[in-house]
Protein backbone atom coordinates (compact mmCIF):
# COMPACT_ATOMS: atom_id res chain seq x y z
CA UNK A 1 0.00 0.00 0.00
CA UNK A 2 1.29 3.29 -0.89
CA UNK A 3 2.22 5.93 1.69
CA UNK A 4 0.84 8.72 -0.06
CA UNK A 5 -1.43 8.98 -2.16
CA UNK A 6 0.04 11.92 -4.66
CA UNK A 7 1.21 9.56 -7.39
CA UNK A 8 -0.86 8.01 -10.13
CA UNK A 9 -0.93 3.82 -10.85
CA UNK A 10 1.44 4.65 -13.85
CA UNK A 11 4.21 6.61 -11.85
CA UNK A 12 4.13 4.24 -9.10
CA UNK A 13 4.79 1.44 -11.02
CA UNK A 14 7.39 3.27 -13.03
CA UNK A 15 9.22 3.74 -9.61
CA UNK A 16 8.59 0.29 -8.41
CA UNK A 17 10.15 -0.67 -11.61
CA UNK A 18 12.91 2.18 -11.32
CA UNK A 19 14.06 0.21 -7.89
CA UNK A 20 13.77 -3.36 -8.63
CA UNK A 21 17.47 -3.60 -8.72
CA UNK A 22 18.45 -1.73 -5.56
CA UNK A 23 15.16 -3.32 -3.77
CA UNK A 24 15.87 -6.86 -5.08
CA UNK A 25 19.69 -6.34 -3.98
CA UNK A 26 18.90 -4.67 -1.01
CA UNK A 27 16.43 -8.15 0.27
CA UNK A 28 19.00 -10.75 -0.87
CA UNK A 29 21.81 -9.11 1.65
CA UNK A 30 19.27 -8.54 3.99
CA UNK A 31 18.07 -12.30 4.13
CA UNK A 32 21.59 -13.20 4.35
CA UNK A 33 22.43 -11.19 7.00
CA UNK A 34 18.82 -12.83 9.32
CA UNK A 35 19.19 -16.12 8.14
CA UNK A 36 19.26 -19.05 10.89
CA UNK A 37 18.33 -15.68 13.59
CA UNK A 38 15.20 -15.11 15.64
CA UNK A 39 16.17 -11.85 16.82
CA UNK A 40 17.67 -8.96 16.94
CA UNK A 41 20.31 -9.01 18.69
CA UNK A 42 24.29 -7.25 18.53
CA UNK A 43 25.17 -9.70 15.32
CA UNK A 44 22.07 -9.31 13.16
CA UNK A 45 22.72 -5.26 13.40
CA UNK A 46 26.52 -5.19 12.29
CA UNK A 47 25.03 -7.04 9.54
CA UNK A 48 22.30 -4.79 9.00
CA UNK A 49 25.46 -2.49 9.08
CA UNK A 50 26.81 -3.89 6.56
CA UNK A 51 24.18 -4.22 4.07
CA UNK A 52 23.40 -0.59 4.14
CA UNK A 53 26.96 0.32 4.06
CA UNK A 54 26.92 -2.08 0.64
CA UNK A 55 23.78 -0.49 -0.73
CA UNK A 56 25.62 2.92 -0.66
CA UNK A 57 23.16 4.75 1.78
CA UNK A 58 26.77 5.50 3.43
CA UNK A 59 28.45 5.32 6.47
CA UNK A 60 26.96 8.13 8.59
CA UNK A 61 23.41 7.70 7.68
CA UNK A 62 24.15 3.94 8.24
CA UNK A 63 25.22 5.03 11.58
CA UNK A 64 22.03 6.74 12.06
CA UNK A 65 19.46 4.52 11.25
CA UNK A 66 21.36 1.52 13.70
CA UNK A 67 21.18 3.83 16.28
CA UNK A 68 17.71 4.10 15.94
CA UNK A 69 16.76 0.22 15.57
CA UNK A 70 19.49 -0.09 18.53
CA UNK A 71 17.02 2.43 20.71
CA UNK A 72 13.58 0.50 19.22
CA UNK A 73 14.92 -2.97 20.04
CA UNK A 74 16.27 -1.58 23.83
CA UNK A 75 12.43 0.29 24.29
CA UNK A 76 11.00 -3.49 23.10
CA UNK A 77 13.44 -5.60 25.01
CA UNK A 78 12.60 -8.47 22.12
CA UNK A 79 12.51 -7.99 18.57
CA UNK A 80 11.88 -10.90 15.54
CA UNK A 81 14.19 -10.72 13.11
CA UNK A 82 10.61 -10.90 11.03
CA UNK A 83 9.93 -7.21 12.21
CA UNK A 84 13.19 -6.18 10.65
CA UNK A 85 11.99 -4.69 7.40
CA UNK A 86 8.86 -2.61 8.58
CA UNK A 87 11.21 -1.18 11.68
CA UNK A 88 13.82 -0.49 8.38
CA UNK A 89 11.26 0.96 6.86
CA UNK A 90 9.48 2.64 9.61
CA UNK A 91 12.66 4.20 10.31
CA UNK A 92 14.30 5.38 7.15
CA UNK A 93 10.89 7.32 6.47
CA UNK A 94 11.38 8.82 9.75
CA UNK A 95 15.36 9.63 9.09
CA UNK A 96 14.19 11.04 5.43
CA UNK A 97 11.43 12.91 7.09
CA UNK A 98 13.96 14.49 9.44
CA UNK A 99 15.78 16.31 7.19
CA UNK A 100 15.02 19.06 4.37
CA UNK A 101 13.49 16.45 1.36
CA UNK A 102 10.07 18.21 1.56
CA UNK A 103 7.72 15.83 -0.62
CA UNK A 104 6.05 18.09 -3.40
CA UNK A 105 2.28 17.44 -3.96
CA UNK A 106 1.63 19.46 -6.89
CA UNK A 107 4.21 17.59 -9.67
CA UNK A 108 6.66 20.61 -11.61
CA UNK A 109 5.12 23.21 -10.01
CA UNK A 110 6.47 27.00 -10.37
CA UNK A 111 6.76 29.24 -7.19
CA UNK A 112 3.78 31.79 -7.08
CA UNK A 113 4.88 35.30 -7.96
CA UNK A 114 8.42 34.45 -9.46
CA UNK A 115 8.38 35.10 -13.48
CA UNK A 116 10.40 34.30 -15.03
CA UNK A 117 11.87 31.71 -12.53
CA UNK A 118 15.45 30.87 -13.41
CA UNK A 119 16.84 27.21 -12.51
CA UNK A 120 20.85 26.97 -12.90
CA UNK A 121 21.64 23.44 -13.77
CA UNK A 122 25.30 22.56 -12.58
CA UNK A 123 26.94 18.79 -11.98
CA UNK A 124 29.47 17.13 -13.32
CA UNK A 125 29.62 15.59 -17.20
CA UNK A 126 28.04 12.21 -18.07
CA UNK A 127 25.72 12.81 -15.67
CA UNK A 128 22.83 13.12 -17.36
CA UNK A 129 22.77 16.81 -16.84
CA UNK A 130 21.71 17.97 -20.33
CA UNK A 131 19.24 15.56 -20.87
CA UNK A 132 17.38 16.27 -17.23
CA UNK A 133 16.73 19.68 -18.61
CA UNK A 134 15.11 18.53 -21.37
CA UNK A 135 12.83 16.00 -19.53
CA UNK A 136 12.13 19.28 -17.21
CA UNK A 137 11.62 21.54 -19.94
CA UNK A 138 9.42 18.84 -21.66
CA UNK A 139 7.44 18.53 -18.35
CA UNK A 140 6.70 22.07 -17.67
CA UNK A 141 5.74 22.73 -21.54
CA UNK A 142 3.36 20.02 -21.04
CA UNK A 143 2.05 21.90 -18.74
CA UNK A 144 1.41 24.69 -20.49
CA UNK A 145 4.76 26.33 -19.04
CA UNK A 146 6.49 28.81 -21.51
CA UNK A 147 10.27 27.55 -21.09
CA UNK A 148 13.28 29.21 -22.11
CA UNK A 149 16.68 27.22 -22.37
CA UNK A 150 20.18 28.60 -22.16
CA UNK A 151 23.06 26.31 -23.46
CA UNK A 152 25.58 27.75 -21.01
CA UNK A 153 27.65 24.65 -21.03
CA UNK A 154 29.93 25.84 -23.92
CA UNK A 155 33.37 24.09 -22.90
CA UNK A 156 31.82 20.63 -24.57
CA UNK A 157 30.10 21.01 -28.86
CA UNK A 158 27.86 17.77 -27.85
CA UNK A 159 26.35 19.28 -24.84
CA UNK A 160 25.35 22.84 -26.59
CA UNK A 161 24.09 20.61 -29.84
CA UNK A 162 21.94 17.96 -27.12
CA UNK A 163 20.42 21.22 -25.37
CA UNK A 164 19.57 22.18 -29.30
CA UNK A 165 18.34 18.90 -30.31
CA UNK A 166 16.00 18.83 -26.99
CA UNK A 167 14.41 22.41 -28.12
CA UNK A 168 13.57 21.15 -31.42
CA UNK A 169 11.74 18.40 -29.39
CA UNK A 170 10.15 19.50 -26.99
CA UNK A 171 8.88 22.82 -28.56
CA UNK A 172 11.02 25.25 -26.45
CA UNK A 173 13.53 28.65 -27.54
CA UNK A 174 17.24 27.66 -27.20
CA UNK A 175 19.53 30.70 -26.56
CA UNK A 176 23.11 29.72 -27.57
CA UNK A 177 26.74 31.39 -29.00
CA UNK A 178 28.04 28.02 -29.71
CA UNK A 179 31.33 26.61 -28.37
CA UNK A 180 34.21 28.30 -26.15
CA UNK A 181 31.95 31.29 -25.65
CA UNK A 182 31.20 33.19 -22.62
CA UNK A 183 28.44 31.03 -20.25
CA UNK A 184 27.97 33.95 -18.34
CA UNK A 185 26.85 36.26 -21.42
CA UNK A 186 24.32 32.97 -22.69
CA UNK A 187 22.76 32.82 -19.19
CA UNK A 188 21.99 36.74 -19.65
CA UNK A 189 20.66 36.86 -22.91
CA UNK A 190 18.55 33.29 -21.85
CA UNK A 191 17.17 35.48 -18.91
CA UNK A 192 16.65 38.46 -21.32
CA UNK A 193 14.86 36.42 -23.61
CA UNK A 194 12.90 34.84 -20.94
CA UNK A 195 11.84 37.93 -19.49
CA UNK A 196 11.04 39.34 -23.14
CA UNK A 197 8.54 36.47 -23.84
CA UNK A 198 7.25 36.56 -20.73
CA UNK A 199 8.36 33.14 -19.95
CA UNK A 200 7.65 31.39 -16.85
CA UNK A 201 11.11 29.28 -16.27
CA UNK A 202 14.56 29.68 -17.82
CA UNK A 203 16.77 26.47 -17.24
CA UNK A 204 20.50 27.32 -17.29
CA UNK A 205 23.02 24.76 -18.26
CA UNK A 206 26.15 25.04 -16.82
CA UNK A 207 29.88 23.38 -17.95
CA UNK A 208 31.16 20.04 -15.61
CA UNK A 209 34.75 20.77 -15.27
CA UNK A 210 35.21 19.37 -11.57
CA UNK A 211 38.56 18.98 -11.89
CA UNK A 212 39.20 22.66 -12.57
CA UNK A 213 36.98 23.90 -9.05
CA UNK A 214 38.42 27.71 -8.81
CA UNK A 215 37.52 28.30 -12.17
CA UNK A 216 34.28 26.39 -11.57
CA UNK A 217 33.35 28.38 -8.34
CA UNK A 218 34.00 31.57 -10.26
CA UNK A 219 32.59 31.02 -13.42
CA UNK A 220 29.22 29.78 -11.65
CA UNK A 221 29.84 32.98 -9.67
CA UNK A 222 29.89 35.19 -12.71
CA UNK A 223 26.99 33.49 -14.06
CA UNK A 224 24.93 34.20 -11.21
CA UNK A 225 26.48 38.23 -11.18
CA UNK A 226 25.64 38.20 -14.63
CA UNK A 227 21.59 37.01 -14.42
CA UNK A 228 21.13 39.15 -11.33
CA UNK A 229 21.65 42.18 -13.86
CA UNK A 230 18.09 41.33 -14.97
CA UNK A 231 16.68 39.43 -12.02
CA UNK A 232 18.12 40.53 -8.77
CA UNK A 233 16.84 36.84 -6.86
CA UNK A 234 18.46 34.82 -9.78
CA UNK A 235 18.90 32.22 -9.86
CA UNK A 236 16.44 31.21 -7.86
CA UNK A 237 17.12 27.45 -7.56
CA UNK A 238 20.63 25.93 -8.35
CA UNK A 239 19.93 21.97 -8.92
CA UNK A 240 22.92 19.65 -8.85
CA UNK A 241 22.43 16.44 -10.82
CA UNK A 242 24.08 13.49 -9.52
CA UNK A 243 24.39 9.99 -11.12
CA UNK A 244 22.70 7.79 -9.17
CA UNK A 245 24.49 4.57 -10.32
CA UNK A 246 27.44 5.95 -9.14
CA UNK A 247 27.05 5.39 -5.89
CA UNK A 248 29.75 6.85 -3.61
CA UNK A 249 31.21 8.86 -5.77
CA UNK A 250 27.67 11.10 -5.90
CA UNK A 251 28.62 11.97 -2.53
CA UNK A 252 32.19 13.29 -3.73
CA UNK A 253 30.63 14.99 -6.85
CA UNK A 254 27.83 16.58 -4.17
CA UNK A 255 30.51 17.55 -1.41
CA UNK A 256 32.77 19.29 -4.23
CA UNK A 257 29.88 21.36 -5.74
CA UNK A 258 28.26 22.13 -2.51
CA UNK A 259 31.88 23.56 -1.94
CA UNK A 260 31.74 26.07 -5.26
CA UNK A 261 28.23 27.05 -5.36
CA UNK A 262 24.89 26.96 -2.95
CA UNK A 263 23.05 24.23 -4.13
CA UNK A 264 19.33 24.13 -3.67
CA UNK A 265 17.82 21.33 -4.91
CA UNK A 266 19.06 17.66 -6.40
CA UNK A 267 18.29 14.99 -8.93
CA UNK A 268 19.41 12.02 -8.74
CA UNK A 269 19.65 10.15 -12.21
CA UNK A 270 19.84 7.18 -13.52
CA UNK A 271 18.35 4.72 -10.38
CA UNK A 272 16.69 1.94 -13.05
CA UNK A 273 19.67 0.53 -14.23
CA UNK A 274 21.68 0.79 -10.81
CA UNK A 275 21.08 -1.03 -7.12
CA UNK A 276 22.62 1.80 -6.03
CA UNK A 277 19.38 3.82 -4.91
CA UNK A 278 20.95 3.31 -1.53
CA UNK A 279 22.39 6.58 -1.88
CA UNK A 280 19.52 8.85 -2.14
CA UNK A 281 18.45 7.68 1.71
CA UNK A 282 22.72 8.75 2.10
CA UNK A 283 22.47 11.84 -0.11
CA UNK A 284 19.50 13.63 1.23
CA UNK A 285 20.47 13.05 5.19
CA UNK A 286 23.92 13.94 4.57
CA UNK A 287 23.64 17.46 2.69
CA UNK A 288 20.02 18.75 4.22
CA UNK A 289 19.52 19.82 0.14
CA UNK A 290 16.06 18.40 -0.96
CA UNK A 291 16.18 15.76 -3.24
CA UNK A 292 13.70 17.87 -5.95
CA UNK A 293 14.04 14.93 -8.71
CA UNK A 294 14.81 11.25 -9.48
CA UNK A 295 15.49 9.58 -12.81
CA UNK A 296 13.90 6.06 -13.18
CA UNK A 297 14.07 5.15 -16.59
CA UNK A 298 14.84 6.51 -20.10
CA UNK A 299 11.49 8.13 -21.35
CA UNK A 300 10.49 11.78 -20.41
CA UNK A 301 7.78 10.91 -17.64
CA UNK A 302 10.51 8.78 -16.22
CA UNK A 303 11.53 11.69 -14.62
CA UNK A 304 9.93 12.20 -11.24
CA UNK A 305 9.21 15.09 -8.55
CA UNK A 306 11.09 12.96 -5.53
CA UNK A 307 8.44 11.78 -3.00
CA UNK A 308 10.33 10.57 0.00
CA UNK A 309 7.28 7.88 1.38
CA UNK A 310 6.68 6.44 -2.08
CA UNK A 311 10.15 5.94 -2.57
CA UNK A 312 10.52 4.36 0.68
CA UNK A 313 7.39 2.38 0.12
CA UNK A 314 8.93 0.84 -3.22
CA UNK A 315 12.18 0.26 -1.77
CA UNK A 316 10.39 -2.18 0.53
CA UNK A 317 7.76 -3.36 -1.72
CA UNK A 318 7.97 -7.23 -1.75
Amino acid sequence: MALFGLFSKEKKETLDKGLEKTKDSFFSKLGRAVVGKSTVDEDVLDEVENVLISSDVGVETTVKIIRRIEERVARDKYVGTDELDRILREEIAALLSDNNTVDVADDFALPAGIKPYVIMVVGVNGVGKTTTIGKLAAQFHKRGKKVVLGAGDTFRAAAVDQLKLWGERVGVPVISHGMNTDPSAVAFDAVKKATEIGADVVIIDTAGRLHTKINLMNELTKIKRVMQKFTSEAPHEVLLVLDGSTGQNAFIQATEFTKATEVTALAITKLDGTAKGGVVIGISDQFKIPVKYIGVGEKIDDLQTFNKMEFVDSFFKK
